[in-house]
């Protein structure tokens, strides 16, 4: 969430900011309106607060001189009659206000390409060259399924388009990765969490999908109360130190986490509606950091390095571009995707999106710290995909696929294989 201090500070600045981001001026003039109209019955409220103190110390005066207040004490009753009508006002007003700021994004970064879609995104590097195949390459879905690892058919019998049943050699390259992924982020300093996958209301609203993306998620009731499948570890992750405030000397902190995710996909009709590329249900190796604001952008440089260093190590080719304000997630202050190369498309698939979200998460979730100084302050909060599992399992397909319909095992896995480095049909 924004901080309404700084926009109403910097009003053009603001509008200039998030304009990049598809909001329109008159929605930055609104909510200033409304928090001036806050700020001016504040004042009117305390100074009427201020008089009615004053009317009871004369009250109680007059009653011990044995004078008459009745004169005194009605005019006490219209003041508490006047100040209970400017507080309803005040709550609706505060109503009208929150409810803008809690779905305007965040600022983008002025190092971020400006632009309304990914057609402005900028291309910061490319790994490795794509393989060059004297054989037409196949798609990973019809790998998977002419090796008999992969089966969408029997998944969508039993739950519907966008799920899949990992067989075999599948499910076991798939459980590789993930062990795999987690064991180079532990060496890079991140603490490996299992989490809840059911979370609630307070808990989306603290990484920003709600109240903006409730139509994204699948929520269900758990004795009366709304609980959410978590569409990402982030929102578990990030939400562990919600409400609390952290000594700045244990900062920064690093989490990683295997987890499902779940996405009801509700805008993705008609898109990549075959494979791995768009599931409703998939495993992504999430990682998530707590930092001092100071170091949240060199934090981001290390996060997007640490998933690269996933597709070095698999030998998977991929480039990393920096995504346009407007096509950046809407609690990013900067993002860089990740896009691993997929033969049979014959173009660059995001397999990792890595994201500063500055103090926004922080301050709807409530996460400080207090520095050296004393002072207490908001964490800036960061997360990315350290990989996105079904998506490396496509890539793997893709990139080592074999004429005779083979698979290799690209050779850091083959330990998590059992030593097996070719999948093979039976």
């Amino acid at each position: 969430m924004l901080d309404i201090k700084v926009i109403r500070e910097n009003v053009q600045w603001a509008k200039d900011k998030l304009a990049s981001r598809g909001v329109q001026a008159a929605e930055i003039d609104e909510v200033i309106a409304l928090d001036e109209k806050r700020r001016a019955l504040i004042v009117k409220t305390e100074e009427l607060k201020k008089n009615r103190n004053a009317a009871s110390e004369a009250i109680a005066v007059a009653k011990r001189n044995k004078e008459d207040a009745t004169e005194q004490i009605a005019a006490m009753k219209n003041v508490g009659a006047e100040i209970k009508a400017l507080d309803s006002e005040l709550a609706e007003v505060k109503a009208k206000v929150d409810y803008i700021l809690v779905r305007l994004p965040n600022f983008p970064d002025d190092s971020a390409p400006v632009g309304p879609d990914e057609s402005f995104s900028r291309e910061e590097r490319k790994w490795s060259t794509p393989r060059e195949f004297d054989f037409e390459p196949l798609a990973h879905w019809d790998i998977g399924e002419k090796l008999g690892i992969l089966d969408f058919e029997r998944a969508a019998k039993v739950s519907g388009s966008r799920f899949v049943y990992y067989k075999g050699a599948g499910a076991r390259l798939e459980r590789a990765i993930y062990n795999f992924m987690l064991d180079q982020h532990a060496k890079e300093g991140y603490e490996e969490m299992i989490t809840p996958y059911l979370v609630n209301g307070e808990s989306m609203f603290g990484t920003g999908q709600f109240p903006k993306f409730t139509e994204d998620v699948y929520t269900m009731t758990n004795e009366g109360e709304p609980m959410t499948l978590i569409p990402t570890a982030e929102v578990p992750l990030t939400n562990f130190y919600r409400d609390e405030i952290l000594d700045g000397a244990q900062l920064p902190i690093y989490f990683t986490a295997l987890s499902p995710a779940f996405r009801s996909e509700a805008g993705s009709a008609g898109r990549d509606t075959r494979g791995l590329i768009r599931m409703h249900q998939f495993n992504k190796v999430e990682m998530v950091k707590f930092t001092k604001p100071e170091e949240s952008f060199n934090e981001l440089e290390k996060m997007t390095a640490d998933a690269e260093n996933i597709l070095k190590a698999l030998n998977l080719p991929y480039h990393v571009i920096t995504l346009a304000t407007g096509d950046a997630s809407f609690t990013s202050a900067k993002t860089y995707d990740i896009e691993v190369w997929l033969p049979a498309q014959n173009t660059y698939r995001e397999i990792s999106s890595c994201s500063d979200c500055t103090d926004f998460q922080a301050r709807r979730a409530q996460i400080r710290y207090r520095d050296e100084d004393g002072h207490v302050n908001l964490v800036h909060t960061l997360n990315g995909s350290g990989l996105a599992v079904g998506r490396t399992v496509a890539a793997i397909l893709e990139n080592y696929q074999n004429e005779d319909g083979s698979v290799t095992i690209p050779e850091p896995l083959a330990p998590y294989m059992g030593g097996m480095t070719k999948i093979e049909a039976k």
